[in-house]
């Protein structure tokens, strides 16, 4: 988006200049007379038109701000350019009451007249106030000729000309203002959607854990409170009860551990749909062959969705391609998802990112492996695969010993049953 911003106000700050440069030059070689006054007056009108261009240029950021609103432009500004917008109509004036400057070259050089003025002051008023000033202008220039003593078709061919240089800015300049302006707002309505979705995921998540802990928590609040009422009074139940806050407790941290899970897992189905809408949206032509990794085990579709997600992160940040594949292959014996884009820059560093360090670490809790590098005719590849076949050696899971195995002391005093029934829970967690 900077990229286009840049080049509209490039193009903008060129066209006084390219106008200049053409229409006021042209007439030197054969329209004006050849004689040390004409030469001098059309110099004079030249370098007064490289003055406004200089001021045009200064003015158009701040002229572009205006259309966009980001700022308001001071009007005091504009009284430099007026005054040189002036001078040249009286130079060129005085010119044509010399006879110093054919009838082809005087069009000419009153077709650039209003050019660098009009350029910035077409993006501070509407429409409708343009125009009306530029008939005022034309008005302007045919009443200063006509003073000077110009006659017929020359005088006729002010008005056109010079109304012709407002047209020509109006059709071109603000267009272009109107086209930046549309991008920029569409740029800002997606950094506010993220900024919506990311807060909607944390009310999201807020809820969840005020559901999973909210009643746990109050049933322990309780039994607590319960237990020491027992042992105040010496109650054997008292212990029954502490045994059941651990119990909630412990299941608590499951749960929390389970939405946790579920916050930082991807879905590779939504992964693939979203990489590919956000591409698009880019103007990067975007294709999903192969599966979208229905049937897939939980942990292995996740580690892919966190695959394609950085892929298409690196995607808009690091390169500027025009189109990009999403491949995802799946066999008995691995999932291979293969991410293909012809924008990647020649120098680009490869393994350098944090992303894709993590990306490694995710898929090595799987054994699994990631590839990125240049591939065939020209293309950037990255490329992840997890096994799915388990390896033949995987050992078998230490039996968990029975709870009357457990000595009574182990157990801190407590009933053998009690006892077991606490250790084996214990051993549990430690093999989560």
């Amino acid at each position: 988006m900077e990229r286009i911003d840049l080049y509209s106000r490039f193009t903008i700050s060129s066209l006084p200049w390219l106008f200049t440069l053409s229409w006021q030059l042209a007439p030197f070689k054969s329209d004006i007379r050849h004689q040390p006054l004409p030469l001098a007056l059309g110099s004079a009108l030249l370098l007064v038109s490289m003055a406004q261009c200089l001021l045009s240029n200064r003015n158009v950021r701040p002229s572009y701000e205006h259309y966009l609103g980001v700022s308001v432009f001071p009007t005091r500004r504009m009284l430099p350019p007026l005054a040189l917008l002036l001078l040249q109509v009286a130079l060129l004036a005085t010119l044509a009451g010399v006879d110093g400057v054919g009838t082809s070259g005087l069009l000419l050089m009153s077709m650039n007249t209003p050019m660098a003025f009009v350029i910035t002051r077409v993006l501070l008023v509407p429409v409708r106030t343009f125009l009306i000033e530029s008939l005022l202008l034309a008005a302007l220039a045919t009443v200063t000729l006509a003073a000077a003593g110009v006659r017929g078709g020359p005088l006729a061919g002010m008005v056109p000309v010079t109304l012709f240089g407002s047209v020509l800015v109006l059709i071109s300049v603000r267009p272009s203002a109107w086209s930046l302006s549309v991008m920029w707002q569409a740029e800002e309505a997606r950094h506010i959607q993220a900024r919506l979705a990311v807060a909607e995921e944390r009310l999201r998540f807020g809820r969840d854990m005020h559901d999973v802990l909210g009643r746990n928590l109050a049933v322990i609040a309780l039994k607590s409170e319960l237990a020491v009422e027992l042992a105040q009074r010496g109650r054997p139940e008292a212990l029954a009860q502490m045994v059941e806050v651990q119990r909630i407790a412990r299941a608590s941290q499951q749960e929390v551990r389970d939405v946790v899970r579920g916050y930082r897992e991807a879905n590779l189905t939504t992964e693939l749909a979203g990489a590919q809408g956000v591409l698009r949206a880019a103007g990067i032509e975007c294709a999903v062959t192969g599966g979208d990794g229905t049937g897939l085990p939980g942990p292995v579709q996740s580690a892919l969705g966190w695959v394609v997600r950085e892929a298409a992160t690196n995607v808009l940040r690091h390169g500027d391609p025009a189109h990009c594949t999403i491949r995802l292959d799946v066999s008995p014996e691995a999932a291979v998802l293969d991410v293909e884009n012809d924008g990647a820059p020649a120098t680009c560093p490869v393994g350098t990112g944090s992303g894709l360090a993590g990306l490694r670490e995710r898929l090595g809790a799987l054994n699994g492996t990631l590839e990125a590098g240049p591939a065939e005719a020209g293309l950037f590849r990255l490329s992840a695969r997890i096994p799915l076949a388990r390896p033949r050696s995987a050992a078998a899971p230490a039996p968990i010993p029975a709870a009357g195995d457990l000595p009574h002391a182990a157990a801190g005093g407590m009933p053998r049953a009690v006892a077991g029934d606490l250790s084996r829970k214990a051993l549990l967690e430690e093999r989560r």
